[in-house]
């Protein structure tokens, strides 16, 4: 069992960037994908993207694609999501979650595991 804890999340204006960190402890962290989730209010929770263990791999969501990037320290026990031209349906609880099933392109919510308790992200129009 991994243990996560997600850091960086705060109040942006639109245009903004912010730099989402997961820390993680316990089972071997540089062996797991990993990948980053989140929740807007009053919606479902949805994939954002994710990276492979080595990080030679990543897929993001289409409405991220472009703006946000993925990456991992293992080293460092840590994987960052670096978000650009951040936008209002930004706006959510960002989670990271090891991927217990194996990189896809279009994972299921289901597809993640080992959740961290989040943190909130909100973008000012």
């Amino acid at each position: 069992q991994v243990q996560l804890v997600e850091s960086g999340g705060g109040l942006v204006q639109a245009g903004g960037s912010l730099r989402l960190s997961c820390a993680a402890s316990g089972r071997a962290f540089s062996t797991l994908h990993m990948g980053w989730l989140r929740q807007a209010p009053g919606k479902e929770r949805e994939f954002v993207a994710s990276i492979s263990w080595s990080g030679g791999s990543q897929y993001y969501a289409d409405s991220v694609k472009g703006r946000f990037t993925v990456s991992r320290d293992n080293a460092k026990n840590t994987v960052y999501l670096q978000m650009n031209s951040l936008k209002p349906e930004d706006t959510a609880v960002y989670y990271c979650a090891a991927d217990t099933v194996g990189l896809s392109r279009n994972p299921r919510v289901a597809d993640f595991g080992s959740w961290g308790q989040g943190t909130q992200v909100t973008v000012s129009s």
